[in-house]
């Protein structure tokens, strides 16, 4: 089979990877532009509604780690429509959210669904695309974050339309459907991922530990901005529709950088150039927000935005690198995954705890900066040169990337 007939036999499952994608942020981004008129018809305070994004990622964060086992048991694609078919239900269950304990029910309910999905995707894209890993990976990773944007963005704009916060919640159900219908044509049945995944005893691993702090700590920004990047606009006069514009422009940099980064590190096995450039993007948007948010708001949030993007799909490649076969490397990404989400759900809460306490976001803004800092010093110790003695896994030999790693000047740097 020709090169051209394998790429063309594959679109389709481009096609579930793009579709699935673009499922999994829309549920959280969608609150931010609507915060007020939720707070105001529902009673949720600040802290109350940073339980909106917490639980989720507390959920990500948890189911992550069964995500092996969820795979062995029931099979990644049996499990993946399945969890789609949770979400669509959670975000349909929005528009009868006549209260907050309702509205955090549904919140539960979507982030079980994207957990388990998140949970079993990178190895299904391991799986089905080895030799095009950090491309699919982007594209992943670029329709993820696209996702928030069409969250961010729609979200208000029915809500105005129907006059109702909870139908500008609810519509998201309508693409998560047409995503378990896509799942469920395209998704190949055959589970085929050889030698099963050793998932506990990754973490006897430190870089195990070290991915999940990294993970963690970058997400938390994510999940922080998601949260309060509307609400500290809006407190300054903006309307939900302009803040959720902003919101937008911040998941329209992730998709771009999501999708372009891992792209530009894909012709050397050390990502970290890459990364730490990802990072010097954060620690300018979030001093922008931080020192100057009103000099040029949106260039912040997009300068954010492709920081946050460009890092987490580096991230997701740089842990499937750590190992050569497919369930192996899945399960180190869901180990990663659930110690990262389980962190990354804590800062918006923290933020809100803040908020509190002195009467703005720029403490919250000023806590990721220090996030960032940190993450720049772990990145120094992803030398690919050392990932097979990273895992220490009985047998395991380095792949030929590895190995052109180990032999390469350019590993060193």
């Amino acid at each position: 089979m020709s090169t051209q007939e394998t790429l063309r036999s594959r679109l389709p499952m481009l096609a579930v990877v793009v579709v699935v994608g673009l499922n999994l942020r829309p549920f959280l981004t969608a609150v931010g532009p609507l915060a007020a008129g939720i707070s105001a018809q529902t009673g949720l305070a600040y802290q109350d509604m940073a339980l909106l994004t917490l639980v989720p990622m507390l959920l990500m964060g948890a189911l992550a780690f069964l995500g092996p086992a969820i795979q062995r048991r029931f099979g990644a694609r049996r499990a993946v429509i399945a969890a789609l078919i949770v979400l669509a239900s959670g975000s349909l269950l929005r528009y009868f959210a006549w209260d907050g304990r309702v509205l955090i029910l549904t919140a539960v309910l979507c982030g079980l669904g994207v957990a388990v999905v998140q949970a079993l995707f990178p190895g299904i894209i391991k799986l089905h695309f080895p030799d095009r890993v950090t491309f699919v990976t982007g594209l992943y990773s670029s329709m993820l974050m696209g996702g928030g944007a069409v969250g961010a963005q729609v979200a208000p704009l029915v809500a105005k339309a129907s006059a109702d916060w909870r139908l500008g919640l609810a519509w998201l159900a309508i693409p998560a459907i047409i995503a378990v219908l896509m799942a469920a044509r395209f998704l190949p049945r055959a589970n085929g991922q050889g030698a099963s995944a050793p998932a506990m005893a990754f973490l006897r691993r430190p870089r195990t530990w070290l991915l999940m702090l990294s993970f963690g700590l970058v997400n938390g920004g994510y999940s922080t901005v998601v949260a309060w990047l509307a609400a500290f606009y809006q407190g300054h006069g903006w309307s939900a529709a302009a803040s959720g514009s902003l919101l937008a422009v911040v998941a329209l940099g992730q998709a771009a950088s999501a999708l372009l980064m891992p792209i530009l590190a894909s012709r050397n096995l050390d990502r970290r150039r890459w990364i730490w450039l990802t990072l010097a993007m954060q620690l300018i948007g979030f001093a922008g927000l931080a020192f100057l948010p009103y000099a040029a708001p949106v260039i912040w949030a997009l300068v954010v935005g492709a920081g946050l993007g460009g890092c987490f799909a580096l991230t997701m490649v740089v842990a499937l690198d750590h190992l050569p076969n497919p369930a192996q490397a899945g399960a180190l990404s869901a180990l990663m995954q659930g110690g990262g989400f389980l962190l990354a759900a804590l800062p918006p809460w923290i933020v809100a705890t803040l908020h509190e306490a002195t009467g703005g976001f720029i403490a919250g803004w000023i806590l990721h900066i220090g996030c960032v800092l940190v993450v720049s010093l772990l990145v120094l110790r992803l030398n690919p040169a050392g990932y097979a003695k990273a895992m220490s896994l009985p047998n395991a030999q380095p792949n030929s990337l590895q190995k052109q790693a180990i032999s390469s000047p350019a590993s060193s740097r």
